[in-house]
């Protein structure tokens, strides 16, 4: 299993309760990613870099596609601007990835099958290693899920990659923020010039 799909296995489990912001959990997926490709030994960082090392499958097809995103020439792309472009859409294409490979369910009605867009995970022992690391607080996967908005304790015993990649991941998830709370402003502007105020 790979951080990135620990994670969107964790978001899924503690959405109910605390739902996550699809944006939010999309630049942090990326961030996984960008973590599970240095444990891999496909990339590398320098400074806010990423620099791509041979590539080769991991085995795992959304981490597959990350490698081959990779942009391979130099400058090479920085770690905030990859969030931004691999992010993208990335928690939808994981919760539809992890329905494609039997990791959840949708919920059916009694006699006809009921699609509420409501996915659930199944009894699987992906979901029971997910849990296991995330009970254990495992660093890396802890600091994703604060940066996520699922807790909200401190972090300790991080690498210093990770330490860059979620630098980046906070900073994006900052400028989305952002960009919500300009949109409401500017939506409660309209709605009060349309009113005549």
């Amino acid at each position: 299993m790979t951080t990135a799909r620990d994670l969107a296995i964790i978001a899924l489990n503690v959405a109910p309760d605390r739902p996550v912001e699809p944006g939010n959990l999309s630049l942090v997926l990326a961030g996984a990613e960008v973590l599970d490709l240095i444990a891999a030994r496909s990339v590398v960082l320098d400074g806010d870099r990423i620099l791509p090392g041979p590539q080769s499958l991991t085995g795992d097809r959304l981490l597959d596609e990350a490698a081959s995103a990779l942009v391979r020439q130099e400058p090479y792309e920085a770690v905030e601007d990859w969030l931004w472009r691999r992010g993208r859409g990335l928690s939808s294409a994981y919760v539809d990835e992890l329905e494609r490979i039997g990791l959840t369910t949708r919920p059916r009605g009694r006699r006809i099958p009921l699609r509420t867009g409501r996915t659930e995970l199944a009894d699987s022992a992906a979901r029971r290693e997910a849990e296991e690391r995330w009970a254990s607080g495992e660093p890396t996967l802890a600091a994703l899920g604060a940066a996520a908005g699922i807790r909200e304790e401190p972090i300790e015993g991080l690498t210093e990659e990770a330490v860059t990649v979620l630098a980046a991941v906070g900073n994006a998830v900052q400028e989305l923020e952002a960009v919500r709370q300009r949109k409401v402003i500017e939506d409660a502007a309209f709605d009060n010039i349309w009113r005549g105020y």
